[in-house]
């Protein structure tokens, strides 16, 4: 099975795309993973320059958190999901649904991906989020159990912000999602928030530990499975995510260092078979 890992177009807007290619190609990524412009000459002008590089797509699906209102958000869904697998990437990462809305309206919501999805030949995954359908461990389960393979990406790491926990009382809880998992966001979060600071430094070592159990869990599950191929995506964020200081708002931490820290900590853990 390939292990794959891309970088986070997150945190790197302001470069130019030239610019922001050519970084990801010199660290060693396998692709990048962006939200593409609803434009489509802008978007076959990333595409492009992406394969050129030799670099595959993922493509990601967010700006839905924009629409509280439940028609506009099916409205912007379909539009944004259609032009993310328009695309061809290997596959869609989507921010779906709310975690106020009802398991009814959501499900429509996961429904309209499904057919999206089909109707492209794209697999579109939901991403294990705070404030989504999917931001705490009983909130998802009751659609685990109306959608028994429903694709996940896994970001523990607001899990154990939403649980102030590192997910140590939930075994069972994991045991049911991460066999549905095809995707990986893999940033460290802790009990009290979605990012450590620096998840080499020794303090983080209880959560970075956590999170590893977790990852290698999935990758053993898909190789069981026979898959092909896992992605990962290191998705250490700007701030406010890196922790930042007081008055002169300093970052504490380089987000592109953690994220190429961490594609070289996966390619070390899971060399390809």
């Amino acid at each position: 099975m390939r292990i794959e890992v891309f970088a986070a177009h997150w945190g790197n807007n302001d470069l130019p795309p030239e610019v922001f290619i050519d970084k990801v190609a010199a660290a060693g990524f396998d692709g990048i993973e962006m939200s593409l412009p609803l434009d489509a000459a802008l978007r076959e002008e990333w595409t492009d320059r992406i394969a050129k590089a030799g670099l595959q797509l993922i493509a990601a699906q967010w700006e839905t958190v924009f629409h509280s209102d439940f028609e506009l958000h099916r409205a912007a869904l379909a539009e944004l999901l259609d032009n993310a697998c328009l695309a061809r990437p290997v596959l869609v990462n989507t921010h779906t649904g709310k975690d106020f809305y009802t398991q009814a309206q959501n499900a429509e919501l996961i429904d309209l991906a499904a057919a999206i999805s089909a109707k492209h030949g794209v697999p579109i995954v939901h991403e294990l989020h705070r404030s989504r359908f999917s931001g705490h461990p009983m909130l998802l389960l009751p659609y685990l159990a109306q959608y028994p393979e429903l694709p996940l990406t896994a970001d523990l790491s607001h899990w154990c912000c939403a649980c102030e926990s590192l997910l140590e009382d939930q075994p069972h809880t994991l045991a049911q999602v991460l066999p549905l998992v095809r995707h990986v966001h893999a940033r460290v979060g802790h009990a009290q928030g979605p990012q450590v600071a620096d998840f080499r430094a020794p303090e983080a070592k209880p959560a970075l530990d956590a999170h590893l159990a977790w990852w290698d869990a999935i990758v053993a599950l898909r190789r069981a499975a026979g898959a092909e191929r896992m992605t990962f995506t290191p998705e250490f964020g700007p701030a406010p995510y890196t922790q930042t200081l007081p008055y002169t708002q300093q970052p504490v931490s380089d987000a592109w260092e953690q994220n190429v820290a961490m594609l070289q900590l996966l390619r070390q853990r899971y060399p390809t078979d």
